[in-house]
């Protein structure tokens, strides 16, 4: 009861990327990288057991960037071919890659860290992958011309991935869909669809996390705008009530979502954000716990897995791992006051 887990991304260590940035350049090349890759996938987990986290992730150590890092494995990308395009409905300008061909998988993307993780932990798995909408999102396209012929043929590579994923024993995978929180009404007409088909024949557990960004400045100025309420939950957890994914992941701590829409959920897994991540400011564990107990008047225990907003990848390392120690803390506190400890 009371599990707790991450939104995906952790810091990569200072010998392998730049700190406290997205799209971080690597530090090492060639085997190197790729063993540099390995160690710190290995050095993410046991820093998340460390910490107290009851389901850990593989942390994105091995990827550039959470979307970004999927599309390296694909045919029909063009990554020769920079387009600078709006990202979340122009909320902040991005240099990417071009779709120019059919989207297929050549192979594994993400096996080499998903084998380190599961062999250096006996806690639950947990791993993330881009969803289709926010892919689309995030790449420029002059093949397909219709967002939603785009985001099918991504979600079919997408599938393909998670089953090898679900293969090598991985217990939870995750879907990352902060688009859902921009085009809501595509959420009903399209993304939803999509995010089902990346989904589809998986027997383990089902996320989707919906979010408001990471801590960086175009998001943090644009929830400025946002009003007394952020009430973008309203429109798509009824659409997510209805699909087949077993868990929803979404914010809390420090935020204006009104905590009554997770009603909206009834009867899926809710991952509460008990961890903000638009501050470096280290939450006490009785900060922690009186997120988590506000999510439970809406929420039964059994349902409720206490989370991070989002990912903490551009925060220092020391505060991002602090953090984690924090939410475990805070767990435990509200599992003994239910007598649960």
């Amino acid at each position: 009861m009371l599990l707790t887990t991450l939104a995906g991304s952790l810091p990569k260590p200072l010998w392998l990327a730049e700190p406290e940035r997205l799209w971080a350049p690597w530090k090492l090349d060639g085997e190197a990288l790729e063993a540099g890759k390995r160690d710190a996938t290995i050095l993410s987990v046991k820093l998340q057991e460390d910490a107290g986290l009851d389901i850990v992730g593989d942390g994105e150590q091995a990827r550039v960037h959470f979307v970004h890092g999927f599309l390296a494995n694909l045919d029909g990308i063009d990554f020769a071919k920079k387009t600078i395009m709006g990202i979340r409905n122009n909320r902040y300008e991005a240099e990417v890659p071009t779709v120019t061909g059919p989207i297929r998988r050549k192979g594994a993307v993400h096996r080499m860290e998903a084998v380190a993780a599961r062999a250096h932990t006996k806690r639950k798995l947990k791993f993330t992958l881009p969803g289709p909408m926010t892919i689309v999102d995030t790449i420029a396209d002059e093949h397909y011309g219709r967002r939603e012929d785009l985001a099918m043929a991504f979600a079919a590579a997408l599938n393909e991935e998670a089953k090898e994923l679900q293969g090598i024993g991985v217990d939870v995978i995750q879907f990352d869909e902060p688009a859902f929180n921009v085009y809501m009404g595509a959420v009903a007409e399209w993304g939803i669809a999509c995010l089902e088909r990346a989904a589809q024949g998986l027997s383990v557990t089902t996320a989707v996390h919906i979010c408001y960004g990471y801590g960086i400045k175009a998001n943090i100025d644009w929830k400025a705008t946002l009003g007394e309420q952020w009430r973008h939950y309203e429109e798509t957890f009824p659409v997510i009530a209805r699909s087949s994914i077993d868990q929803v992941s979404l914010e809390c701590r420090n935020s204006k979502v009104p905590l009554e829409l997770i009603r909206l959920l009834d009867g899926k897994d809710v991952l509460a954000g008990a961890i903000d991540v638009a501050s470096n400011a280290i939450e006490t564990p009785e900060e922690v716990a009186a997120t988590i107990r506000a999510a439970l008047a809406f929420v039964a225990p059994e349902k409720l897995y206490p989370c991070t907003n989002c990912g903490l990848a551009p925060m220092p390392f020391d505060v991002a791992y602090g953090k984690l120690a924090a939410l475990a803390a805070g767990a435990a506190l509200v599992r003994r006051e239910l007598g649960r400890g």
